[in-house]
């Protein structure tokens, strides 16, 4: 049997990039998966939802339940991007940000957790990021909610525990997404561009998605049924390496 033969999970952000890999991986390991996104549904599992609409989000993860008769696993991966100094934001686009990538990380989960507690194999992976622990030049408002996630995470697996529901997050560096491809294609010399983003990770490239969609896939699985609290890098070595120039 597959590790996720007969469970059910939602993954938010599903329709493209790191949730589009995320969504498929599961699949493979055998999962039910129902994608939230605000994209048109392409799919019969695919739900239009905005993260960012409570009602909607409840109306749609007791949809998912019923079809699927519970829920089992939470992928917090829906979220946008955020350029620039803490002066380079309004008010309004700071509430705006952390309304997508935190309080939709708490919708989503808060209206499963009723499912959760009746699944013997309950997991929450919510996406961080390196931004969270490592200061990025025009990144201000995006690493304050990557932030805020990252504690989320550590306060949401003690709360949650004792109930038989792990939570963990994953921490990419920066990664090949439709983000950082149109951040690449506006800048005055995306090659340049490219290379700098490159040269940052010690192993000298971008993320893929896929290796994103392993780890939550790990993170996820029954087979990591004593792993909770934990945020799992996948920057290739960023985060704790200090190389020497080559």
């Amino acid at each position: 049997m597959s590790a996720f033969d007969g469970l059910a999970a939602i993954v938010t952000g599903g329709a493209s990039g790191i949730g589009a890999a995320i969504a498929a991986r599961l699949r493979e390991d055998g999962a039910r998966v129902a994608v939230f996104d605000l994209a048109e549904p392409s799919g019969h599992d695919q739900y239009r939802v905005d993260v960012g609409d409570d009602a909607a989000v409840r109306a749609a993860v007791a949809e998912v339940a019923e079809r699927f008769g519970g829920i089992d696993v939470v992928v917090n991966n829906a979220g946008i991007g955020a350029q620039g100094s803490v002066e380079a934001n309004s008010d309004e686009e700071w509430h705006r940000v952390f309304d997508i990538n935190v309080l939709g990380a708490v919708r989503v989960s808060r209206a499963a957790l009723p499912w959760l507690r009746g699944s013997a194999h309950a997991a929450i992976v919510n996406m961080c990021s390196i931004a969270a622990g490592a200061g990025l030049q025009q990144r201000a408002l995006y690493g304050a909610t990557k932030g805020a996630m990252a504690s989320l995470t550590l306060q949401m697996a003690a709360d949650h525990i004792r109930e038989g529901i792990r939570v963990a997050g994953v921490s990419p560096g920066t990664a090949e997404t439709p983000w950082v491809t149109r951040l690449l294609d506006s800048a005055p010399d995306p090659v340049a561009e490219r290379a700098a983003l490159e040269a940052r990770q010690p192993h000298g490239r971008l993320v893929h998605a896929d290796e994103i969609a392993d780890a939550v896939a790990y993170l996820a699985s029954p087979r990591a049924g004593s792993t909770t609290g934990t945020i799992l890098e996948v920057d290739g070595g960023m985060a704790g390496l200090r190389l020497r120039p080559a």
